[in-house]
This record gives structure tokens, C-alpha cells and sequence, in this order.
């Protein structure tokens, strides 16, 4: 085969369906289908990932030896509806209700074939352990901790194991549904009145500004000692057990916490209404009791194992206060969290668990470099640009222009590259301006965003500095541990830092992102400051921007006041 083994992963069935392709065991390209359906977090079939997979790729769809799927759908009916129907009888009504997705999901290499045309081989690979493998094989760590904390996969929704020389020994598999770390936490984002499966991260931002050691109004109790009744940690071993006694949602959908729960608790938020203390230190208990279930699983396997590194995958893992409590820890000596950690990067994780079967050898190595999805070159760019109407203008150094925008206080869009795999803008499809004053982050918000006020930004700094502005023992590249400002930046970046002091911080190094890198050594060479704001290219709601035509709309269409789009500058002057 002239384009080597090519393997293309594909998630499917859930939440963040995605497509990532493989070529001879190395990463080449991996697409999210809702950049293309503009649909957050999209459920649809990922055609237009996959088709973009393989342009990106110069690759066509006959030349894929192997589809490996993300998700056993066998095992998934057998584990999750037909053995608990067994033992209880109120599951019978579950399996009935669900019948069309029983249905929908054992027929899915019909759908697959009907979608895509493929006539090759199809693999099904279980969810947690392209978790696992997605982590694993990128980090370049070759004897490790891994670990996979999500909602739900075939029937698992957590999964510990062990990475020795390229073999995944898993070590804890038995956190099975209605136990979920992810799942409580989208119950409680759903009653605090956000989206669930969505919107995890707002209250992520709203814990710092709560206190989880306050009494609830009316009840003898703190908001972290009802926690503590709510998740239990097992009293050997691993893992933790959910109280049915707080949930409904593994008895019916759409309703997720039991009437006891709005007994203590009060009444599901509005998404209109106001957001009170007491909403901010319920966000603060369950932040701090996921936090003290993750440390516990975490020392444990530590001791038991000696394994000085961790690798981190599953959609909690997205959760930076979490991994900069670990990354603080110093339980192990370094963390890897892989940048599509959501079930978007499971179909990375089939890529490797396919290779690894194939090629009988496939070997941890580092792989930073996550932007991999869309290109554009020059010519699709200025087309773009000619098609809105607007001026072709491209400065002599794209850098050092754009810099000069930014040392104003200029809010810039920043298209370039590849689009980043992954929820976090990581300096390719960015929106930028310089880390101060404080009031920068609340005018983000408040006239570009259009999101909620207490949401924080992130710093993106060149590696050389990491350490004279942030209390972190690692580098940061993927925007997923959030760590202590220091003295130096409280003071000097106070746009990207917390109420809390913390920051959920990007080093930036040359071999990783060289345009962004050149970015920010030419602010620095003007300001002095190594830093720059940066927050995803999209407003509150939409998917971060896929295309120069969504990227000018984005421009046109906000306070943005230019647009640094491949060697172009645009600006409202």
C-alpha cells in the first residue's frame, strides 16, 4: 500500500463524534464533526471528519486498511441492559424504552459501511481503553499510571491500568453505571442550569468563588459533608460508589437528581436566574469531593505500583482545577493529559489500539503536536477574504504587525495552521490580547465572548519563562493544568488570573507551534511580557471556528478589532 498502514479511528454513538487517521503508527490527522455541523458537541455521524482525515492526509478512503471503531457495541448491550435486567426487574423497563438505540447500536457496521462506502475490515475497541491508549502512547512515558474518568462507556465509567514497555495492563475496571464521576457532574451542571455534557466547565470556573465547608441554608450540614454522603469511597481498593438515594438518572432520563437532593439542595437553577452563593458552594463541594475521589484512586495505585508517571484521559480529565491539584500532589514526578481527553480522542486511542495489533510493536513517544485537523492555504485564505469584500493586506512580518496590534490593547483573532484536536484553542485558532489590565478579561467576556463574567482566560507563555510567572513543576502545552501565579504574575498578567490565583496555563515552545512562538517573542520584545491572553475563536455556544469564512464572520460579527488570518491583516481602523 503506497500510503503505508493507514488506520482510521472513528467515535460514534454519543457525544463529540470524531475521526482521527493513523499512518504506519504516527498521529497524521484528527477531525471533530462538530466544527463542520457547527453543532457543539455533536452527535452526528462524522463524515466531514473523516473526509477532512483523509484530505488533509492526501490519502483517499481505499487506501484504509482498517476502521477501528471506539466502542464495543456488544458488549455494551450485554453488559449495560441485559445482565442488570437479570437482577432487577426495573431494568427490564429501561431495556424496553432504549430498544430503537439497542437496535441502532448492534447494527453499526451496517451504518458504518452506509456512511463511508468502506468494504475493508472493521475492529470495535473498547471505550476506556482508547481512553487509556490515547494518553498512553502519545506522552512519550514508557512505564506509567494511567487513568480514565468519564461518564459512561460500553458499561465502565472509570478504568485504571498500568503502561509497561507498549502493553495496557488494566489494574480497575469495576467503577461500573450508575458510579460516575462524569455523569454527577453533569447532573449537578444541569441542576445549577447549564447544559450537561456541555457546559461542565462553567461550573468548573464557578467552584473557586464557593466555599464548600458552609452550612446549607437550613440543614446542619456543609455543602462537603453531603457530598461525602453523595460519593463514598470504597473502603478497600479502588473507586467509589454514587448514593442512588441523590441521582435519577440511571432510572429515568432527563431528570438526573432525586427529589432528595432537591429536598437539601432547593429547586433546579433556571438557565435565566440568577446564580447565588449557595449555587456557587454546591459547584465548590462537588468540585472538592471529585478532587479528593481522584487523589485517593491516584496514591493508592502510586504505592501499590512505584510508577513515578501518569497519563490522563476520559472527559473529567478536561477538568484543569483537577489536574493542577494532581500536577501539585507531586504523587508522581510528571502528568501527561491528553488534549482531546473528551470522547473526541477515543478515536485516537482506536488508531493506537488497531496499530498496536497490526504492527505487534508501537511504542510510547511524544507527541505534543495536536493540530491536526483543517488547513487552508494562502490562496483559500485571500479568496475568503475577497469573498466578504474586504482588502487584501499583508504586512511584511505577520508577527511583528500583529504584535503592534496587540501591545494597544487590540483584541485579535488568530487563524493559522492546523486547527487544534480538542475543546482548548492552543494558538491556531485563538482569540488574543495582551494579560493586562484585570479589566481585559471582563471586557472579553462581556462585548467579544458573550459569556458569563466569572469565567476565567488562559495565559499562553513562552517555555523559557514558565517558572518566574507560574508555581508549576512541568510544562503545560495543552492548556490542561491549572497552577499558582506568582508574585510576578499577579502583578504583571492580572487579565489570566483567577479569583482564586490560579491559571490555566499554556507554555509555548518553538519546536510545538512555531508561528504562535514567533508571536509571542515579538510582543515580548515590545512589552517585555512573555504572555499573551489567549481564549478559543468563538463566541459562547459555537464550536471553535473551522474555516477562513467562519473566522471572518467571527471577526465581523464581534468587537474583534483585527483579524491576523494566515499572512493577512485585517483590521476596523
Amino acid at each position: 500500500m503506497q500510503n503505508g498502514l493507514l488506520i482510521l479511528g472513528i467515535n460514534h454513538g454519543g457525544h463529540d463524534t470524531s475521526a482521527a487517521l493513523m499512518r504506519d503508527g504516527e498521529l497524521i490527522a484528527a477531525c471533530e464533526q462538530e466544527r463542520y455541523t457547527r453543532d457543539k458537541h455533536s452527535r452526528a455521524f462524522p463524515s466531514e471528519a473523516i473526509h477532512d482525515c483523509l484530505i488533509q492526509s492526501n490519502c483517499v478512503l481505499e487506501d484504509v486498511a482498517e476502521i477501528a471503531y471506539a466502542f464495543d457495541p456488544v458488549m455494551h448491550i450485554q453488559e449495560s441492559y441485559l445482565r442488570p435486567a437479570l437482577h432487577d426487574a426495573e431494568r427490564i423497563q429501561r431495556l424496553i424504552d432504549d430498544v430503537e438505540r439497542i437496535e441502532e447500536a448492534f447494527h453499526v457496521e451496517k451504518l458504518i459501511r452506509q456512511e463511508t462506502g468502506f468494504n475493508g475490515s472493521i475492529s470495535y475497541r473498547n471505550h476506556h481503553l482508547c481512553h487509556l491508549a490515547s494518553a498512553y502512547f502519545p506522552s512519550g512515558f514508557d512505564d506509567a499510571v494511567l487513568t480514565s474518568y468519564d461518564g459512561i462507556g460500553e458499561v465502565e465509567s472509570g478504568v485504571i491500568a498500568v503502561g509497561r514497555s507498549g502493553k495496557i495492563e488494566v489494574v480497575h475496571d469495576k467503577t461500573i453505571f450508575p458510579d460516575s464521576l462524569g455523569l454527577l457532574y453533569s447532573a449537578v451542571t444541569y441542576f445549577l442550569g447549564w447544559k450537561h455534557h456541555c457546559d461542565e466547565g462553567i461550573v468548573m470556573g464557578l467552584a473557586t468563588y464557593g466555599d464548600a465547608n458552609q452550612k446549607i441554608p437550613g440543614d446542619h450540614r456543609s455543602y462537603s459533608d453531603v457530598f461525602r454522603e453523595i460519593v463514598q469511597l470504597e473502603p478497600e481498593g479502588y473507586g467509589y460508589r454514587i448514593n442512588r438515594d441523590w441521582i435519577s438518572y440511571h432510572r429515568e432520563r432527563n431528570t438526573w437528581v432525586s427529589p432528595l437532593f432537591k429536598s437539601v439542595f432547593g429547586q433546579k437553577r433556571e438557565a435565566s436566574g440568577d446564580i447565588t452563593q449557595h449555587h456557587m458552594d454546591i459547584a465548590a463541594a462537588l468540585q472538592a469531593r471529585v478532587e479528593e475521589v481522584v487523589l485517593s484512586d491516584l496514591r493508592r495505585v502510586q504505592e501499590q505500583t512505584g510508577l513515578r508517571r501518569l497519563c490522563m484521559a476520559g472527559g473529567v480529565a478536561l477538568n484543569c482545577s483537577l489536574n493542577g491539584k494532581v500536577e501539585n500532589a507531586h504523587i508522581f514526578d510528571e502528568i501527561f493529559v491528553q488534549p482531546a481527553s473528551g470522547d473526541a480522542g477515543v478515536a485516537v486511542g482506536a488508531c493506537y489500539l488497531a496499530s498496536v495489533d497490526r504492527l505487534q510493536q508501537q511504542a510510547p513517544k511524544k507527541q505534543h503536536n495536536f493540530y491536526l485537523g483543517s488547513g487552508f492555504d494562502g490562496g483559500e485564505i485571500a479568496a475568503a477574504i475577497e469573498q466578504h469584500g474586504l482588502e487584501l493586506c499583508k504586512p511584511e512580518n505577520i508577527f511583528e504587525s500583529t504584535a503592534n496590534e496587540l501591545e494597544r490593547g487590540r483584541i485579535v483573532g488568530w487563524f493559522q495552521g492546523r486547527a487544534e484536536f480538542g475543546p482548548r484553542a492552543l494558538g491556531n485558532r485563538s482569540i488574543l490580547t495582551r494579560p493586562f489590565p484585570a479589566s481585559m478579561k471582563d471586557y472579553l467576556n462581556e462585548q467579544v465572548k458573550f459569556r458569563e463574567v466569572f469565567r476565567p482566560f488562559a495565559p499562553a507563555i513562552l517555555y523559557e519563562y514558565l517558572n518566574d510567572y507560574f508555581d508549576i513543576s512541568q510544562e503545560s502545552p495543552h492548556m490542561l493544568i491549572a497552577c499558582q501565579a506568582t508574585e510576578l504574575g499577579q502583578e504583571r498578567i492580572p487579565a489570566t488570573v483567577h479569583v482564586d490565583n490560579s491559571c490555566r496555563v499554556q507554555s509555548v515552545r518553538k519546536e510545538n507551534n512555531s508561528r504562535f512562538y514567533q508571536l509571542l517573542k515579538a510582543f515580548h520584545s515590545r512589552t517585555a511580557c512573555p504572555v499573551l491572553l489567549n481564549t478559543s475563536f468563538n463566541v459562547k455556544g459555537q464550536p471553535i471556528v473551522n474555516s477562513p469564512d467562519e473566522a471572518i464572520q467571527c471577526y465581523l460579527g464581534t468587537n474583534i478589532d483585527c483579524l491576523a488570518i494566515g499572512d493577512f491583516l485585517l483590521t476596523k481602523d
